[in-house]
């Protein structure tokens, strides 16, 4: 009792009050049709749409993005989120049947879906907008109520994301709370019944930590140290079109990205070209062309430019070769597109998540060396290889673990809103997109009900001889 109210002292008095609206809308929303939930879910998709300007002028004033990128790599998977949930979600909804078992013999049996109740997203700021609204698609899809708590990093976009919030829930209903790190704090003494939250490990452990004061379910969509694994059998220019697409997009700040490469030692030299040649042909040839292009975006402040860059000096200072880049301004949050060579185990680099536009190329003479290194590690976000050999293949399949596995691409599988897209362990808890988010939010309740006869009758007290016949033929068949 001390504990609880010493967390309502500590709680904005509008929070919590906010907090107790949702309670009694919560309980409102159990009883919503998909009707109704689809027609909350087509009014976001129309105000996403018809602030499109807006967002990429807002991404392109948080992150310096161009527009193109903003459209591929947030309104793309975002708007397809969303039409998504408005094509499936009544069948999402149905009731399932399910089978009887012979020690249920005369019964009915169906799985329904219910809405978890208070809902809490803390999302990230390296993709402010979908990142935010496409885990709100799935919890209002589930019937839930919402507390958005967006990144205080990325004030344009989340200027937008209140606007469109506003424009078609009420206040009760769904509602953001903006704030640094100790408004994150205060809603995490709430207690929600589901928390969703993306961003690093670290603050994910405190967020699971948080929940279980109240016993909340989360879904973690956490980082990870994505290996990519190119062979001698790959595709080499695809490949290096593919993983500098990847590395270099948002510039290198997407949880998904392959972090690092392993190329196999006799193509590795030709792979490190064709990764330069890309990344003249993308960005320009030179230091300052790349510094003025409109394609290649800036970090998000000074803080992450200055760690990122000193992630170089370490790896350099530490025996590391530059074969592209290198050059970074933490002033501007300027980091040019990087490709390093011979990384000795002992730089930062090998062993901490990048999170930015810098890649390190490691050779490898044997697959099984780079196997036990990716099993050696926490278990990553995702695994990436470029081969045609299918030994390969069901190598890294059967004896690695990730949330994805991508072959001969890298980030699409974001967008494939029929898989689930989440972490293991250290690199996410949970999965989210489609059915998947929909069942994230929801709660998954057996309902059974007795038929007209039921075989349990005949096992009723006194116990005599048939109930010990009768069970012991039970144990003997159906066991």
């Amino acid at each position: 009792m001390m504990n609880r109210t010493y967390q309502r002292e500590r709680t904005n008095p509008f929070v919590e009050g906010l907090f107790a609206t949702h309670t009694a809308t919560a309980l409102e929303l159990r009883e919503s049709t998909a009707a109704e939930r689809c027609r909350k879910l087509a009014g976001l998709l129309d105000a996403i749409l018809a602030r499109r300007v807006a967002i990429l002028d807002a991404a392109h004033a948080d992150l310096g993005r161009h527009p193109a990128e903003t459209n591929l790599i947030e309104l793309l998977p975002l708007v397809g989120e969303v039409k998504h949930a408005l094509s499936h979600l009544r069948r999402w909804m149905k009731p399932r049947r399910v089978s009887s078992t012979l020690a249920t013999l005369g019964t009915h049996s169906r799985v329904i879906h219910q809405p978890k109740g208070r809902c809490l997203i803390i999302s990230p700021w390296n993709y402010p907008l979908s990142l935010a609204l496409g885990p709100l698609v799935s919890a209002v899809a589930a019937g839930n109520a919402v507390i958005l708590k967006p990144s205080e990093f990325t004030p344009a976009t989340n200027r937008i994301v209140k606007d469109i919030i506003a424009a078609v829930f009420p206040l009760i209903e769904v509602a953001v709370v903006e704030g640094g790190a100790d408004a994150a704090a205060e809603l995490l003494t709430l207690p929600f019944d589901h928390i969703f939250f993306t961003g690093s490990a670290a603050v994910g452990r405190k967020v699971m930590a948080a929940a279980s004061n109240h016993l909340a379910s989360v879904t973690l969509e956490l980082g990870g140290r994505s290996p990519a694994i190119v062979d001698a059998s790959a595709d080499l220019r695809s490949a290096a079109e593919h993983i500098v697409w990847g590395k270099m997009v948002n510039a290198g700040q997407t949880c998904v990205a392959p972090d690092h490469v392993y190329v196999q030692r006799d193509v590795a030299a030709r792979f490190v070209d064709l990764c330069r040649e890309t990344i003249t042909r993308r960005y320009g040839e030179t230091d300052i062309a790349v510094r003025c292009s409109p394609d290649f975006p800036r970090m998000i402040d000074r803080r992450h430019a200055e760690r990122v860059a000193g992630l170089i000096e370490d790896a350099v200072v530490a025996g590391s070769l530059i074969a592209c880049g290198g050059k970074f301004d933490v002033d501007a949050r300027y980091v040019a597109p990087t490709i390093l060579t011979d990384v000795p185990w002992r730089a930062r680099i090998r062993h901490e998540e990048i999170f930015g536009p810098v890649l390190p190329v490691l050779t490898f003479d044997s697959l099984e060396t780079v196997i036990a290194e990716i099993n050696s590690a926490p278990k990553p976000l995702a695994i990436y290889t470029w081969t045609r050999d299918s030994h390969t293949l069901k190598s890294l399949r059967t004896r690695t673990s990730s949330g994805s596995l991508g072959v001969n691409l890298c980030l699409q599988q974001f967008a494939q809103h029929n898989l689930p897209f989440g972490g293991v362990n250290d690199s996410g808890i949970g999965s989210a997109h489609g059915f998947h988010g929909f069942k994230a939010f929801s709660h998954e309740r057996a309902v059974m009900s007795a038929g007209p006869w039921s075989a349990l009758a005949l096992l009723f007290p006194p116990y005599g001889e048939r109930q010990r016949r009768l069970s012991e033929w039970l144990v003997k068949y159906l066991t």
